[in-house]
């Protein structure tokens, strides 16, 4: 593997392959785990606490996209610190001193709930900081992080899309292990998010769910996870963009109490490699079907 577009960043990395050779863009926006001692300070949590939104270890389950010919963006900055699977403006006022722009998003369900672009909360309600922020410092976060982040998620996607004539990028997270379907005992093992069919082709979306199913994953689609801001914006299956969110249960493969991995982490990391170079496989069957990419 070698590090390519921005590899001077500290902030996120992407990971190349040797060859370019299948349509797709993988990227873990949410498994960053570099706490540095300024965002410690500044928070009330110890450092395991404050890990509790964090998509433990995502990074390294689907990493094995690269040697199949795929890139990886992966964030190094915690999603406690800066979510950038949220619109670049979904401040809570009531978290900064001093005046924001006026055209921050702060009345959005996400802002309510304390999960903005910076995030008031972790999980379980527990609140990340002991004072309010300046205005100016959580502006320069979407200035320096954000706003660069995104900038090499399109340049990843429009390289794959001129190369191929297609691009599929495959947001990757996970999920609690008390997740449950609402009004049904299912616990879902994996989640296969795609906006209700508005962000990738239907076709695209089945598949990966039977692939999965196949591999012995309980499989739903977009229920409790439809796909958040990454999936929406970048998914536009009439111009062959197609944006799919995986979110795995965390229970398969780590103690969501120390967070270390369980000795089963190499065999899920395995079956999700299986899973992706079938789906692979799929895409580059179908790559003619014109119906494809316009559905």
């Amino acid at each position: 593997m070698m590090r390519g577009l921005d590899e001077e960043s500290i902030d996120y990395e992407v990971f190349e392959p040797a060859a370019h050779t299948i349509p797709f863009v993988f990227n873990s926006p949410h498994s960053g785990r570099r706490y540095s001692r300024e965002f410690m300070a500044q928070s009330r949590l110890d450092p395991l606490t404050i890990r509790k939104s964090e998509d433990v270890y995502v990074d390294e389950l689907f990493i094995s996209a690269v040697s199949l010919g795929a890139p990886m963006l992966v964030a190094h900055f915690p999603r406690a610190f800066l979510d950038v699977n949220r619109e670049p403006y979904e401040l809570d006022p009531r978290m900064f001193i001093g005046e924001l722009p006026s055209h921050v998003n702060r009345n959005s369900v996400r802002v309510a709930g304390g999960l903005g672009t910076i995030p008031r909360i972790v999980a379980e309600n527990t609140e990340i900081y002991g004072a309010r922020l300046t205005a100016e410092e959580g502006l320069d976060r979407i200035e320096a992080v954000y706003k660069p982040y995104h900038a090499c998620l399109r340049r990843l996607i429009a390289r794959t899309h001129v190369c191929f004539g297609q691009a599929i990028l495959i947001d990757c997270h996970s999920m609690p292990g008390n997740i449950r379907i609402p009004g049904s005992p299912e616990k879902p093992e994996i989640v296969i998010g795609d906006r209700y069919g508005t962000s990738a082709s239907s076709r695209l979306t089945r598949a990966a769910s039977d692939i999965l199913t196949d591999l012995g994953f309980a499989t739903v689609r977009n229920k409790p996870y439809a796909g958040g801001f990454i999936t929406e914006h970048y998914g536009r299956p009439a111009r062959s963009l197609h944006a799919i969110q995986i979110e795995v249960n965390r229970s398969l493969y780590v103690d969501e109490v120390t967070l270390q991995r369980k000795p089963e982490f190499l065999l899920v990391a395995g079956l999700l490699r299986e899973f992706m170079m079938r789906l692979a496989d799929y895409v580059v069957e179908t790559s003619g079907d014109m119906a494809f990419a316009a559905e």
